[in-house]
């Protein structure tokens, strides 16, 4: 049994003393949820076409609206997970804006006269910054269109926009709306859904690459929990993500999964493999856990490995943990784990973050309880909670 079945497997009464009752079966549910939010999209593809038309997508490239992916924390990183591949499909300028910089600085990051489509991403629809940025904006701009992503059907952020026509509201299955403090299964069912959004007009493509994806899910699992437990019983007091392109999203995900689960016992930092070199090494040392996302992209992976070569090299930390998509057996000799699921993957980077993030989490689940926390309740002098604490709202 692998460290994370050995979690499910306790009574129920021990997981709710100790903080397991929903977090471990909210990680290990991801790859079945993905199959339901994908259907929940094939159920509302023509409404979501509709809209996309009339928010300008039925032009040619040239004039389509911007794309803004709107969220904080963990669903900023949604936005950022799906930013290329959306500026791929889509062919038009794509941004991931965080709520937090749009509530503070509105004006300066609209552009007038501009057409834009917001897409939104909330876990409980009710994050004070999300609800009212949306709020301002649909005064100042009632021009601009909204498509707000959510796993709660009570948020703020899809009940009082319900009658605007500009506005359509999507909730993902109740299932993934994470009861633990940390998002997990809501983050990478709100990324699959971005990706299913991104072939609304040719959906046929992303039926061959979500099944990939589940596959692999299932089989990375156990292999990512024993050694996320292996890793956890170490005394990394700091922890280190190196991913590039959308794989970089994973990296900054990965790394507040293990702060937020730790209450800040494991401080961490995310990075690209080039970025890295640009300052951010001089924190490497033998307390610092190297974990890469691995690109499957040559040119790219090329400097990653070269990185790994070099941290190797120079022995910067004791361990470097690679995740990979299978195949690559010259990775062993750069790391002292690596990662695939049973089944080597053959998709692009774009539609990994769902897949490799469940690393990060699992290893916020497992350091989690080698500090004695409740991962479902981590921060024991209530310094972050599940829905972030209202703040005044300045004009």
């Amino acid at each position: 049994m692998d460290a994370l079945s050995e979690i499910l497997s306790l009574p129920d009464s021990e997981k709710a003393t100790r903080g397991l009752a929903h977090t471990p079966a909210e990680i290990a549910q991801q790859p079945d949820t993905w199959w339901s939010t994908f259907d929940l999209f094939g159920r509302r593809r023509a409404e979501i076409k509709d809209f996309l038309a009339r928010a300008g997508f039925s032009r040619d490239p040239g004039s389509r609206p911007t794309i803004f992916l709107v969220g904080a924390g963990s669903s900023d990183y949604v936005g950022h997970s799906l930013a290329l591949l959306l500026r791929k499909t889509w062919q038009c300028e794509v941004a991931a804006v965080p709520s937090t910089d749009l509530l503070t600085h509105l004006d300066e990051l609209i552009i007038p006269e501009r057409k834009y489509l917001w897409i939104s991403f909330s876990r409980s629809g009710d994050s004070p910054e999300g609800v009212a940025v949306l709020e301002k904006i649909c005064e100042r701009r009632p021009d601009i269109h909204h498509l707000v992503i959510s796993c709660n059907a009570n948020g703020r952020v899809i009940q009082e926009h319900a009658g605007n026509p500009k506005v359509l509201g999507i909730c993902l299955d109740d299932a993934v709306n994470d009861r633990g403090l940390a998002m997990t299964s809501s983050f990478s069912n709100m990324v699959v859904f971005g990706q299913c959004l991104a072939h609304a007009h040719d959906f046929e493509k992303y039926e061959e690459v979500l099944p990939q994806l589940v596959q692999a899910g299932r089989s990375f699992l156990p292999l990512a929990a024993d050694c996320a437990a292996a890793l956890a019983m170490e005394s990394y007091s700091k922890a280190c993500f190196v991913g590039s392109g959308p794989l970089r999203a994973v990296a900054k995900e990965s790394a507040l999964k293990l702060l937020e689960l730790t209450a800040g016992k494991v401080v961490t930092m995310s990075e690209s493999a080039l970025g890295l070199r640009h300052g951010p090494m001089a924190a490497l040392d033998q307390d610092t856990l190297f974990v890469c996302f691995l690109s499957g992209h040559r040119r790219v992976q090329e400097y990653e490995l070269e990185l790994l070569r070099e941290v190797g090299n120079k022995r910067l930390v004791k361990t470097r943990v690679v995740v990979t998509q299978g195949g690559d057996s010259a990775i062993h000799s750069l790391a002292e784990h690596s990662l695939a699921p049973v089944t080597p993957l053959d998709v692009p980077d774009d539609y990994r973050p769902p897949l490799d993030v469940i690393l990060g989490q699992l290893l916020g689940l497992f350091f989690s309880l080698r500090w004695n926390l409740r991962p479902d309740c981590p921060s024991p002098n209530g310094a972050i909670s599940r829905v972030v604490q209202n703040i005044s709202i300045h004009s």
